[in-house]
């Protein structure tokens, strides 16, 4: 099993950047899908974005796509969200999650870090 540790989350004002991390520790790492979800009060944890094992393949959800890039670095176990051009509508709680297969469903992505609290200020 790997254990994922995510960084990065903060207060920015709307129209700001910033870069999660998510440390991972374990040695399946690189053979997972790695991905991105958040979850605003009241709401069900919803998809970012995602990474394909070898780096090479990524997915976005429509609400981040040409702001958020995500990448990962398998030689450090880590993987990255690099969130651009921020919106308020984005604050919420930033969830990294591991995979086996690529989707978008968190019910199918059994492993999880304990979140970073990510607040951008209009």
């Amino acid at each position: 099993q790997v254990q994922l540790v995510e960084s990065g989350g903060g207060l920015v004002q709307a129209g700001g950047s910033l870069r999660l991390s998510c440390a991972a520790s374990g040695r399946t790492f690189s053979g997972y899908v790695m991905g991105w979800f958040r979850q605003a009060p009241g709401k069900e944890r919803e998809f970012v974005a995602r990474v394909t094992w070898s780096g090479l393949s990524t997915y976005y959800a429509d609400s981040v796509k040409g702001r958020f890039t995500i990448t990962r670095d398998n030689a450090k176990n880590a993987v990255y969200l690099q969130m651009n051009s921020l919106k308020a509508e984005g604050t919420a709680v930033y969830y990294c999650a591991g995979a086996w297969t690529s989707n978008q469903y968190a019910s199918r992505w059994p492993c999880w870090g304990q979140g970073t609290q990510v607040s951008i200020a209009s």
